[in-house]
């Protein structure tokens, strides 16, 4: 369907019974449930998809070790449930991931996470063996039913050296449990959504809602169209601009968001790489904050910081959180340095947490829950709430605003593959094999593509050929992307809708020849496409720390 179609039928559809406001992965979880439930609903996302928070994440996807510490036992509880769902139904994009914690004392922590538990105390304390081996254990029992990943494991001072030659001498000991990362967050969102508009639903990106009159009009930024829509129910899930969504559409709430911002990088340093073991490790700054390390498609993620801002689209991985993040690296990895050219990516978003008078930033609550604002039409705001428990979230909304409808549930998501994760292979290699023998295409080819697609490669693969010239991907695929995946900026295709910036495979060379297929699509003129590169050079600039020169580096030098 072509952004035009999307407008005719929108128009043709001025009064959904929902629209959502916000295309991260809870207002996309949202949509999907109502659409499979038969409702006739509306997404418009301002910007593009799972560019805000959704597309920042930790990339993990996990029960949150540390919310215990708070109290927070049915967060964790529900996260675990749906970080195992997310196991079985997305098994091309989330993946097991085992953790090691170093441990540096015994008893350490105790007294300040009892009065932290107790809300006696803001105090942030190293964590020790008797602390860390309470949680773990909690970790375990809560998943006891179902054991889907193991259970976790102790290791003394000379097991852990043995697992982590790299480890700061000074760790008494570690522990190893298992937890999961997604390796595509924003793919995975695409597909939930494409699902969404497959049942019936309509979505559209690059498409602010303001208030118009006594009405609400959806804004289509590409070319300055205007659709006045008027919905008996909107969604708000806006994340961190929610407060600023309600004043925009007219609806007078209360401050709802009290947002924190974290910021990333990816590394690429071979040292650190090996250092990891294939391992995340979860340890703490000298401040008590938790920060993780682990491999990402090739590279390093590491993180993360959590700094209270009140203007979201001020969230931006700073050089001084970038100090703050190796100098906590260099706590349980003295010995490795990492040279500034060896961080090829860095971002930041907004935890949509909920407006708090907390001091510290780690005693926010993590959970999520809905609050109506009524009026016409009555807004509900989905506040809080982790990347993990997108699905319970999206559900818990939408039954709120099916009740309210009158519109009884019929499809539970809870047991429902998402995307290319259906008929996905139990073991990959027969079946790359077999596609690469029936496609003519070489086995690394189909396995990358099984990688970023799951299961729908096999029909993908045929149509994309078998090379892969620019950043691994091949000008069929890309023009794929930019044809059914409402790809309108430089942005949406290259940090979004693909990997290639995060994973540090972005250069002037691959914007070129991305922006020529873009600009063919979409018909630009010549000044348009160079007003497109500008923009997107700008963006990599201030939010991801990446200069022109850099880029320019990255190209392989023409040889005399």
């Amino acid at each position: 369907m072509t952004r035009e179609d999307i407008i005719e039928r929108l128009k043709a559809r001025p009064e959904p019974a929902v629209l959502v406001i916000g295309g991260g992965i809870n207002g996309i979880s949202a949509f999907r449930e109502l659409a499979l439930n038969g409702v006739d609903v509306v997404l418009a996302e301002k910007a593009d998809y799972c560019s805000g928070a959704s597309g920042a994440l930790s990339r993990m996807v996990h029960g949150g070790l540390r919310y215990l510490e708070n109290g927070e036992f049915k967060l964790v509880r529900e996260s675990l449930l749906e970080r195992d769902l997310l196991l079985a139904n997305a098994p091309h994009y989330v993946h097991p991931l085992p953790t090691t914690v170093p441990i540096f004392g015994v008893f350490s922590g105790l007294a300040s996470g009892a009065l932290r538990f107790l809300g006696l105390s803001r105090r942030q304390g190293r964590r020790g063996a008797v602390l860390i081996k309470l949680g773990l254990t909690l970790y375990d029992l809560f998943t006891a039913g179902r054991r889907a990943l193991p259970t976790h494991a102790f290791h003394g001072r000379s097991g852990t050296r043995r697992l982590f030659p790299a480890l700061n001498l000074g760790a008494r000991a570690s522990a190893t449990y298992h937890d999961a990362w997604v390796s595509r967050p924003e793919r995975l969102a695409l597909e939930m959504l494409a699902e969404g508009v497959a049942a019936g639903g309509l979505a559209l990106n690059h498409a602010p809602v303001i208030r118009a009159g006594s009405g609400l009009e959806l804004s289509d930024s590409v070319d300055g169209r205007a659709v006045p829509i008027r919905p008996r129910l909107v969604i708000n899930a806006t994340g961190g601009w929610i407060d600023l969504t309600n004043a925009s559409i007219g609806t007078r709430a209360p401050r709802l968001i009290g947002g924190t911002m974290g910021s990333h990088l990816i590394v690429d340093n071979p040292a650190l790489y090996r250092a990891l073991s294939g391992q995340m490790i979860y340890y703490e700054n000298e401040d008590g904050r938790i920060c993780i390390a682990f491999p990402y498609l090739g590279k390093v993620l590491v993180g993360s910081t959590d700094v209270r801002i009140d203007d979201p689209d001020a969230a931006v991985a700073s050089a001084a959180e970038q100090d703050y993040i190796l100098a906590s690296l260099s706590l349980v990895f003295p010995d490795i340095v990492i040279a500034p050219d060896e961080i090829v990516f860095r971002f930041a978003g907004v935890r949509p947490l909920p407006a708090s008078a907390a001091a510290v930033t780690g005693r926010i609550p993590r959970d999520h829950f809905c609050e109506v604002i009524e009026g016409t039409p009555p807004v509900l705001c989905m506040i809080g709430g982790k990347w993990t428990t997108f699905r319970s979230f999206g559900a818990l909304a939408a039954d709120m605003a099916m009740a309210r409808l009158g519109v009884a549930r019929r499809i539970d998501t809870a047991g429902l593959a998402i995307g290319g994760g259906r008929d996905y292979p139990g073991d990959p290699a027969p079946w790359v094999a077999e596609l690469a023998s029936r496609t003519g295409l070489a086995e690394t080819r189909v396995a990358a593509l099984l990688e970023r697609y799951g299961a729908r490669a096999a029909e993908l693969a045929q149509h994309f050929g078998p090379d892969a010239a620019i950043a691994g991907h091949s000008a069929a695929e890309l023009a794929y992307l930019i044809a059914n995946e409402q790809v309108e900026t430089l942005a949406d295709l290259l940090v979004r809708r693909t990997t290639i910036a995060i994973t540090g495979e972005l250069s002037l060379r691959v914007i070129d020849r991305s922006l020529d297929l873009l600009s063919a699509a979409r018909g630009w003129t010549a000044e348009r496409a160079a007003a497109e590169r500008r923009s997107f050079l700008d963006l990599l600039a201030t939010r991801h720390g990446l200069s022109a020169e850099s880029l320019a580096r990255r190209d392989p030098r023409t040889q005399p």
